[in-house]
C-alpha cells in the first residue's frame, strides 16, 4: 500500500518532516499489537512521548473534546494539571479499562526500577468502536498486548489496518492508523508538529480529498456509511515551547483538518484530540517553588495552527490509503480507498 503523497496528492503548503509521521518529533515512538483473526479485528497502539520515564519528568499536555461521544480515560487530569505522565494508548471501546490497568502496571514497574513509588498515576487511553469488523464483547486486548506494543515501538511504524486501527471504519471505507507531520520555523528556530489518528468516522458521501468530493464519486461502489459516527482519536506531538493553554489552542485546529476531509463532527462520533510537547518538562519531585518555562508569544502560534490542520488532514488520508480491504466479524466487508479510487488515478 502507498501513502497519499505517493499518488501525487499533496496536502497543504507546509513541508513534512523526514518520515512525515508523528515520530518526526524527537523522542516519540509508536508501537502496535494487532489481533487479526476470523473473529477479531482489533488491537492496541501505544504512543511513547519520550525515551525516558514520563512519570518522573512530566510533559506539558492538553486535550480538546470536539464531540464527546467517547469513553476515553485520563482527560480530566490533563485538563486540570496540564501534564502527561504515561504513554498514550489507543484501543477499542470495550477494552479501555483493561488497557488502563495495563498502563498502571507498566508505570508501577518502570518507576520501581528507578526507585520511585507510584501511589497515583493518570493513564491516558483513547478508543474507537470497531464492532462492525470485530467481536468487541470478548475484549481480547489486555496487559500482554500492551506490553508487546510498547516493546515494538519504533520511529518508522506501520499505518493502516494495524493495532488500534485493525477494525476501524472511516467514511464507510476501511480506516485505521494514519500519521503526518510538518516542519516549520518560528523566529530563528525550527520546530516539528506531528499527528497520529485512529480513524473511525464520517459518512461516505461527504468524503473530500484535497478539495475533491470523492465520496460522491464512490458512494455507489460500496455499502455506504450514511451517518457521521464512530469516532476519531487525534494525537498531536510537538517540540514547541508552549504552555498547556497555548497547546490547547493548537489542538483545536485539528478540527479544521477533520472538516477538510468531510467530517462535520456528527452526533454519534467521539472526536477527541490529545496533545503534548516535549519542551517544558515538569519534574515530579523538586524542592523549587518556581519553575522556569519558555513559551512563545501568542501571535507566533499562527504557523502551528496551520501545521496542526494540515497534518491532521493528511494523517486521516494516510489512514485510508494504507488500509487494505478487510473481511471481518460476521463476514462484514469494508473496502479500501485504494481499491475503489486511488488505484485508478
Amino acid at each position: 500500500m502507498k501513502r497519499i503523497r505517493e499518488y501525487g496528492i499533496k496536502i497543504g503548503d507546509m513541508a513534512p518532516g523526514p518520515l512525515n509521521k508523528i515520530t518526526d518529533v524527537e523522542g516519540v515512538l509508536v508501537g502496535h499489537e494487532t489481533l487479526d483473526t476470523e473473529h477479531y479485528k482489533t488491537g492496541v497502539t501505544v504512543i511513547l512521548p519520550c525515551r525516558d520515564n514520563p512519570f518522573l519528568t512530566k510533559l506539558t499536555a492538553a486535550a480538546v473534546v470536539l464531540n464527546g461521544f467517547g469513553k476515553s480515560q485520563g482527560l480530566v487530569q490533563i485538563e486540570e494539571l496540564g501534564t502527561l505522565e504515561t504513554p498514550i494508548a489507543l484501543t477499542n471501546t470495550l477494552n479501555v479499562g483493561k488497557v488502563h490497568d495495563a498502563l498502571v502496571d507498566l508505570m508501577i514497574e518502570e518507576c520501581a526500577r528507578e526507585g520511585a513509588e507510584v501511589t497515583s498515576v493518570n493513564p491516558v487511553v483513547g478508543e474507537c468502536n470497531d464492532s462492525v469488523l470485530n467481536r468487541i464483547q470478548d475484549r481480547p486486548v489486555g496487559t500482554e498486548e500492551v506490553k508487546r506494543a510498547v516493546k515494538a515501538a519504533e520511529k518508522d511504524f506501520q499505518e493502516g489496518a494495524v493495532g488500534a486501527g485493525c477494525g476501524t471504519v472511516c467514511f464507510g471505507l476501511k480506516g485505521g492508523i494514519g500519521s503526518a507531520s510538518r516542519s516549520f520555523e518560528i523566529g530563528e528556530e525550527t520546530y516539528t508538529l506531528g499527528v497520529l489518528v485512529q480513524s473511525n468516522f464520517g459518512s461516505t458521501e461527504n468524503l473530500i480529498i484535497d478539495g475533491r468530493p470523492v465520496g460522491k464519486e464512490i458512494v455507489s461502489l460500496t455499502e455506504p456509511a450514511i451517518l457521521d459516527r464512530g469516532s476519531i482519536m487525534v494525537i498531536v506531538a510537538t517540540d514547541l515551547p508552549v504552555s498547556d493553554r497555548q497547546l490547547k489552542r493548537i489542538l483545536k485546529r485539528a478540527g479544521v483538518g477533520l472538516s477538510r476531509t468531510g467530517s462535520f463532527l456528527g452526533h454519534g462520533s467521539g472526536d477527541i484530540v490529545i496533545g503534548f510537547t516535549t519542551a517544558n518538562r515538569i519534574p515530579e519531585e523538586t524542592e523549587k517553588e518556581l519553575l522556569t518555562l519558555r513559551v512563545l508569544k501568542e501571535s507566533s502560534l499562527e504557523t502551528a495552527f496551520q501545521a496542526a490542520a494540515e497534518a491532521t488532514e493528511e494523517a486521516v488520508l494516510n489512514s485510508l490509503a494504507m488500509a487494505e480491504t478487510v473481511t471481518g466479524y460476521k463476514g462484514n466487508v469494508k473496502h479500501s480507498l485504494t481499491d475503489l479510487w486511488l488505484s485508478k488515478l
